[in-house]
């Protein structure tokens, strides 16, 4: 099949090409100069907040099923950069749209979208009314509701707080931020009253081959099992590499004045991808060996 991964760059996109390229014919599409360690994956850099850009480079490559992974994904930096967001986050799903529409309206089309579509009160279904708390949810949002008024062939997935192994050319992690840390010996604070259900990338990475294999339409929700906080995770990582947990200190949201409301029980259940997609996420215990050992 051939796959155009959109956000190539990024964390989920660089994981994606590195799982489905050994099966499928992958384009990479990014912003910029290729950082992808593999050379056995076709680059494109495009800005699609273009829209010829995005038209010339679909025709090109002629893709079966599009990934976007592509997002401006920061709510602090989404707030403050409000256009730049609109471009990033919605002008680009709204390009490729029409270029889909204009090349062949059979192509797949699967969204990353974002459990910040949604408000409090999770763990949420996919039955969940959406109300997202800040603006970045809110683009989110919109994206999805493009793609779902688009009349294409489309799949909607909303992930949580996605953690993995990184390598040179990829942002680092919160978690890599909490082995940094505690390895250096430097006391942190983490958040311990914001609930989600964390996201293994690799098991994200399973969850959208079976999207494409099955063609699979609609919602779903992938993620982890566990409804854990950021200061649960910063401990198991301590634990899991052997090093000081009592550097860790839990404190409430409200130590940080952030300028986005965030969910305080967020998260995500998946049984509608378990029982239609085979989905089977790791437990946390597990992600994090993988992520580190």
């Amino acid at each position: 099949m051939e796959i155009l991964i959109t956000g190539a760059n990024g964390f989920l996109g660089q994981h994606l090409c590195r799982f489905l390229k050994d099966d499928h014919n992958v384009f990479a599409a990014g912003k910029g100069e290729k950082r992808l360690p593999f050379e056995d994956v076709k680059y494109f850099s495009c800005d699609l907040a273009y829209t010829v850009a995005v038209e010339e480079m679909m025709e090109q490559i002629q893709p079966d099923v599009i990934v976007h992974t592509a997002a401006m994904s920061k709510p602090d930096e989404c707030l403050q950069q409000p256009d730049r967001c609109r471009q990033v986050n919605i002008d680009a799903i709204s390009n490729l749209v029409k270029a889909v529409h204009k090349l062949d309206e059979k192509i797949h089309c699967i969204y990353t979208s974002s459990d910040f579509v949604l408000g409090d009160g999770g763990p949420h279904d996919e039955n969940a009314i959406p109300a997202p708390l800040n603006f970045y949810g809110e683009t989110k949002l919109k994206g999805e509701q493009m793609l779902i008024n688009s009349g294409l062939h489309y799949t909607i997935v909303r992930p949580v707080f996605m953690y993995g192994e990184v390598w040179n050319g990829m942002r680092s992690t919160f978690l890599h931020w909490v082995k940094d840390s505690l390895e250096a010996g430097k006391p942190i604070k983490v958040v311990s009253d914001q609930m989600r259900t964390p996201s293994y990338v690799g098991d994200i990475c399973k969850g959208i081959e079976s999207i494409i294999n099955k063609k699979a339409m609609g919602l779903y929700h992938l993620s982890g099992e566990e409804v854990v906080s950021p200061y649960q995770m910063a401990v198991a990582v301590a634990e899991l590499l052997k090093l000081d947990k009592t550097l860790i200190e839990p404190v409430t949201a409200d130590t940080f004045p952030e300028p986005v409301k965030r969910a305080k029980h967020g998260g995500l259940t998946i049984g509608k991808a378990k029982q239609e997609l085979g989905f089977t996420p790791m437990r946390l215990e597990e992600g994090l060996s993988r992520t580190f050992l």
